[in-house]
């Protein structure tokens, strides 16, 4: 008798799962079971289902996955609630946002039933009350931000709804997991005067890269041109040092070469016969002294007698012999002593 009972009960429960399956309505954006399951004493739930039984019209207990048995007449499965996660798309509304530009937008919304008790007694119909929730709820968060954050906080935006919707749906047994926002339509004029901002936005980048790709650009030809100088003047400080240098060596090497012709030619007058070459060779360099007169000056001086020759010599060698002859007072004592200095006034 029990296993006909029980054979009977489950072919009536696969009927009637069959033939009574949930309807959607998607105009309304709701889900109603058209006919819940009979009792049939001996009851299977599908897994992620939560039936809620009332017992002579209150609420008695709610039926887990798997095999239950309920009492007829008495017992009455009253609500079916899905534990599964719920994606409910949210119609197309408008808003207005805060600086008074009329939107167009539409979004998805995620639910998922964690108290079947609040969600079947809590409210009628709790995907139809969620749904208007997101609605009003986009609207005045809409109302808060301009059109510009709009598209720049959609991630905060979505969260805030999200809060707002989980603050009110609490009560229902109902928690929102997500909400995005699809599509978001803005009027055609309002279009046009953002995608002309945009292009001159573009063009003010464009002109800033430009104008600082010159500045960087006149920047490095002064600073090119400043280290050629530098490196010019740096070249020409090092030119001059070593011009400076190489005179001085240059003088040094000629009086060290005078120093030492002065010192042969003194030895050389001290040796037999050299008051007769000295004699000589300052004939030789008077005569060609004056033979070079005229050649490079306007201005001449001749002496008297320019014919004599002989007497021009003997004259230059009196010079010299009157330079060679030894001062007295070079032989006693120095001549910048006072001593000297009174003698040469008495």
């Amino acid at each position: 008798m029990l296993r006909t009972l029980l054979r009977s009960g489950g072919a009536i429960l696969k009927n009637t799962q069959r033939t009574n399956q949930r309807l959607w309505l998607v105009p309304a954006q709701q889900r109603w079971a058209s006919s819940l399951p009979i009792n049939t004493v001996v009851l299977f739930v599908p897994q992620q289902e939560a039936w809620v039984v009332e017992r002579m019209g209150r609420f008695h207990r709610i039926l887990e996955p798997g095999l239950n048995f309920l009492i007829p007449i008495l017992d009455r499965i009253r609500y079916v609630q899905s534990l599964k996660e719920i994606v409910i798309d949210v119609p197309e509304q408008s808003a207005v946002s805060l600086d008074n530009v009329t939107l167009q937008i539409d979004g998805v919304l995620y639910l998922r039933i964690l108290d079947p008790l609040k969600a079947s007694y809590g409210v009628e119909d709790p995907e139809y009350a969620v749904t208007q929730l997101a609605q009003t709820t986009m609207r005045s968060e809409l109302g808060k931000l301009t059109l510009d954050k709009v598209f720049r906080e959609r991630e905060s935006l979505n969260h805030n709804i999200v809060n707002s919707i989980n603050q009110a749906a609490d009560e229902w047994g109902i928690r929102c997991l997500r909400y995005e926002i699809k599509d978001i339509h803005v009027p055609p004029r309002v279009k046009e005067s953002m995608q002309m901002q945009v292009e001159a936005e573009r063009r003010k980048r464009a002109t800033v890269l430009e104008s600082e790709g010159q500045r960087e650009a006149a920047i490095n030809v002064a600073e090119g041109c400043k280290q050629s100088q530098i490196l010019a003047s740096e070249g020409e400080k090092a030119e001059q040092i070593n011009q400076a240098a190489g005179e001085a060596q240059a003088i040094l090497a000629k009086a060290e070469a005078k120093a030492r012709a002065i010192r042969l030619l003194s030895e050389a007058l001290a040796e037999q016969n050299g008051g007769a070459a000295a004699s000589l060779s300052v004939a030789e360099q008077y005569v060609s002294a004056f033979s070079n007169l005229a050649k490079e000056s306007n201005t001449l001086l001749l002496p008297s007698n320019t014919s004599d020759i002989t007497g021009m010599v003997t004259q230059a060698m009196s010079i010299y012999s009157t330079l060679a002859k030894p001062s007295p007072r070079l032989e006693g004592r120095p001549s910048g002593t006072p001593e000297d200095r009174r003698e040469d006034s008495q």
